[in-house]
């Protein structure tokens, strides 16, 4: 999602309707007479409904769906897809309904644009677990079709391509929620280019101070860099068309982001480092692509430890290249080797590969072969807790990633940060429980230690050991410490679970002040009827329990706690009693193993008159 072709200026004329629509049809010109149609619907709707409407910063609503729309278009997106670009925002306006966007453009285009608005109503603060849910809701929605993130994606960048028109202390939120969800999502998704402009926008409002002292360094000496890339560039060319491989090659400063990183990173100013500047080698074959490697470290001496094969072993969202810094004249030079192919995934990722176009079947989108939606799955049919989930989604999905080997060679990608213990949990539980040492490159490593870059892995184990505390606090993966805290549970009567500790007296608290509610009103009406309290409970309720707003679902009132007619209830799934209807502050109830996982809405069935609801 580069900068677009597609221009709105800020002459009033062009934001007359039919003159944007013309644009964007003259921009992108590549659709059947159907999707036209379609396309010229969705926009006539948009701007029937929202025509009049002017944003805060005094520009027509109708602009930024347009600049999503033509974002979209620009990927080489669907046409249903581009559709929900001009109308993701359209229930944000009062009156217009599920049923009438279905009813209009079908039930494809109306669920994408419905669970696209369901996250732009999310309050995404990532700092806290309280909003796991919410990242939860997103991230699933993406599982039944990806062109709800993607539209979203366009949203957010556009979004931040403008941010300028709003508060400076907005500004810095929303782009610390963009660095912290949106672009590692972009990442995850393959999306590079998304990825990196997200990063350089989000520092220029977040960080504006250290942003313009890298725009300055970058800007200085571009004549001087222009001559020493160039003469790089020349270098590469000739010995490649010595041995007949056409090649691409681009030159680049890196992105401001990647720069301010480094800062960070080596505790250095941007005049101080070297490494700003990159080449890019586009070629034909993955044979090529080793080939010129071989030339390129024949011409300048590579650089330690800097040499990676992302060919072999492609990151779990599907990029691959070969990367090397080498010292060329002194100075650091990163250069990337790729083939075209490889290149398209890079920069567009998912979008790249995407086959809804021209009447093709939806099963036929490999999104599946992206790890972030194996990862989802898998988390998706767990029952986890807002707490673990969000550990999950920032240590795992969007975190950072390794790749170690296995002595007999297989590769294993683990986030980064992970240590022996997550290593020996993901070849298998067994290994994990009995783990007692290891070896990294044939080295005796501390098995808490973080792992490093294609180390060769080596546990070693003891059937006399078991999982521990200490094994709990340093693993890094769901899968590790999902094991270690059911075995501690389950065999450890010393293992105080702090974090069930702390969610049960939440739920003790809650349900207690549930239930005095309750009890106060029933005393109200008490003393305002004049009744006796049996009487008031006949009068108000069949006696009946409703389960998920469902009636005639089977249930039982629990021994425990003898729950009656108008008391504060819970209810949860059993195996062979229906659903098991307790009092809401039965301390029994909140003992249940796996509660939270298990708990379902149940009430008292209320009359409506004389006859039941």
């Amino acid at each position: 999602m580069e900068s677009t072709a597609f221009d709105i200026r800020t002459n009033n004329t062009e934001f007359d309707p039919d003159v944007l629509e013309e644009a964007f049809f003259r921009t992108f010109g590549n659709f059947s007479e159907d999707e036209k149609t379609l396309l010229s619907d969705a926009w006539k709707f948009l701007v029937e409904k929202t025509g009049n409407i002017m944003r805060s910063c005094g520009k027509p609503y109708i602009l930024h769906p347009m600049r999503v729309g033509a974002l979209l278009a620009e990927k080489g997106m669907d046409a249903q897809c581009i559709a929900c670009g001009f109308l993701h925002s359209i229930f944000e306006i009062d009156g217009i309904t599920t049923d009438e966007v279905e009813s209009r453009f079908g039930k494809t285009i109306a669920s994408i644009v419905r669970d696209t608005s369901k996250i732009t109503s999310l309050k995404i603060n990532s700092k806290t677990i309280q909003q796991a849910d919410s990242i939860r809701k997103m991230l699933f929605a993406m599982i039944d079709d990806v062109r709800v993130i993607l539209v979203k994606l366009a949203d957010r960048l556009d979004r931040m391509r403008n941010l300028k028109a709003i508060a400076p202390k907005k500004q810095r939120l929303v782009a610390a929620e963009v660095l912290d969800i949106w672009a590692p999502l972009a990442d995850r998704l393959g999306m590079q280019n998304v990825k990196s402009e997200m990063e350089d926008l989000s520092l220029k409002y977040a960080n504006p101070d250290v942003f313009q002292q890298i725009k300055r360094i970058v800007a200085q000496k571009k004549d001087e860099r222009a001559a020493y890339l160039e003469k790089a560039v020349n270098e590469i060319y000739k010995r490649a068309e010595k041995i007949g491989i056409k090649v691409q090659i681009t030159s680049r400063a890196k992105h401001f982001y990647s720069i301010y990183q480094k800062m960070r990173k080596r505790n250095k100013g941007a005049d101080e480092l070297y490494d700003l500047l990159a080449l890019r080698i586009i070629c034909t074959t993955t044979t090529e692509c080793y080939t010129l490697i071989g030339i390129v470290h024949g011409l300048w001496k590579p650089m330690d430890g800097r040499f990676k094969d992302y060919i072999a072993m492609p990151k779990s969202n599907g990029y691959q290249s070969l990367h090397t810094t080498v010292v060329c004249e002194g100075k650091p030079l990163e250069i990337q080797i790729r083939t075209a192919d490889m290149h398209n995934m890079a920069e567009h990722g998912i979008a790249s590969h995407w086959l809804y176009k021209k009447g093709m079947n939806h099963d036929k989108v490999d999104v599946n072969s992206l790890g972030i939606f194996n990862q989802l799955q898998n988390l998706k049919e767990e029952n986890l807790t807002d707490e673990s989930f969000f550990t999950r989604l920032k240590g795992e999905l969007l975190g950072d990633e390794i790749f170690v080997f296995t002595p007999q060679g297989d590769v294993v990608q683990l986030p980064a940060g992970s240590c022996a213990i997550d290593f020996a949990y993901h070849v298998h539980s067994a290994v994990g429980e009995k783990i007692v040492g290891a070896k990294a490159d044939g080295k005796i490593i501390p098995i808490n230690t973080p792992l490093k870059n294609t180390q060769i892995i080596e546990i070693l184990t003891n059937p006399q050991a078991h999982p521990t505390e200490n094994q709990l606090k340093s693993v890094k993966t769901g899968k590790a410490r999902q094991k270690i805290h059911s075995w501690l549970v389950a065999n450890d009567p010393t293992f105080v679970d702090k974090a069930a500790e702390a969610q049960r007296e939440a739920a003790i608290a809650a349900n207690n002040g549930k239930s005095r509610r309750i009890q106060e009103e029933k005393r109200s009406h008490r003393k305002g009827s004049g009744m006796d309290a049996s009487k008031a409970l006949l009068e108000a309720y069949t006696g009946n329990v409703k389960i998920d707003n469902t009636k005639n679902v089977l249930y039982t009132l629990a021994g425990c706690c003898c729950p009656k007619v108008g008391d504060a209830i819970v209810g949860y799934s059993s195996k062979n009693k229906g659903i098991m209807i307790h009092r809401a502050d039965c301390l029994t109830f909140l003992r249940i193993p796996n509660i939270e996982n298990r708990k379902v809405e149940v009430e008292w069935e209320q009359r409506t008159g004389n006859r039941p609801q």
